[in-house]
């Protein structure tokens, strides 16, 4: 994977939220998934999800007002969540695809991911900005996370389990990995504060305060995420 990631081709595609209306999420619809895209989307705190069935086209541009965030020093780790965490070994980027091969399950309930959003953010990974967060347990992949890393920003984009904890455990380690240099600015995004997020301390933040936060967290260096895995 190249360091640092490459920079692609600008989009053509307008990102501009000033003039949605708070408490809407939907922001867009259309445009394509080009790398370029993705990334500007990202930069001005948009995400993609498409409106047909199982997430099709047309393709969705989402800005959820509130936004699910998790802050640096906020995760809540139970004690049987840390007893858990304590059987599985962590990986960055060693089964990205089947991680999202994972995430996309057709028998999930609530199934987004299509076969175009797996190449597109493919493609990201290749080009150093899309990554995963692994569970393993006994060399078995059993867990994971995938998202996007731009500057201070972790933008989470799915997690799937096997095995009780192991995507929460993805996540506790993504907080070690991402948030080990203790820049303040860091921050994981959620996209929506689902109850179950909600226990392990992700919150509710206005789209305005997180347009701001974000502004901030463009200006923090890129990290290298997994540099102290096994740490």
């Amino acid at each position: 994977m190249p360091w640092p990631p490459q920079e692609p081709a600008p989009s053509p595609w307008d990102f501009d939220l000033s003039e949605v209306d708070p408490g809407e999420d939907l922001v867009g619809v259309g445009g394509d998934l080009a790398p370029g895209t993705l990334l500007a989307a990202y930069r001005s705190g948009v995400f993609p999800m498409g409106l047909g069935e199982d997430g099709t086209r047309p393709m969705g541009w989402w800005s959820p007002d509130p936004r699910g965030v998790l802050l640096p020093g906020r995760i809540s780790v139970s004690r049987s969540l840390r007893k858990s965490c304590r059987r599985f070994e962590f990986r960055v980027d060693h089964a990205f695809d089947e991680v999202v091969e994972r995430c996309a399950d057709p028998h999930r309930e609530g199934r987004w991911i299509t076969n175009e959003v797996r190449l597109a953010y493919g493609t990201l990974h290749r080009m150093g900005w899309a990554h995963s967060v692994e569970t393993w347990q006994n060399d078995e992949l059993v867990g994971g996370l995938y998202g996007v890393a731009v500057g201070g920003l972790f933008a989470g984009e799915s997690m799937f389990h096997s095995v009780t904890d192991a995507s929460k455990a993805a996540l506790v380690a993504l907080t070690g990995f991402f948030f080990a240099d203790g820049h303040p600015d860091r921050f994981i995004d959620v996209q929506w504060a689902t109850d179950h997020l909600r226990t392990l301390g992700i919150e509710e933040m206005p789209r305005e305060e997180y347009l701001r936060r974000l502004d901030r967290a463009l200006t923090v260096p890129q990290v290298r995420i997994g540099a102290n895995e096994g740490d």
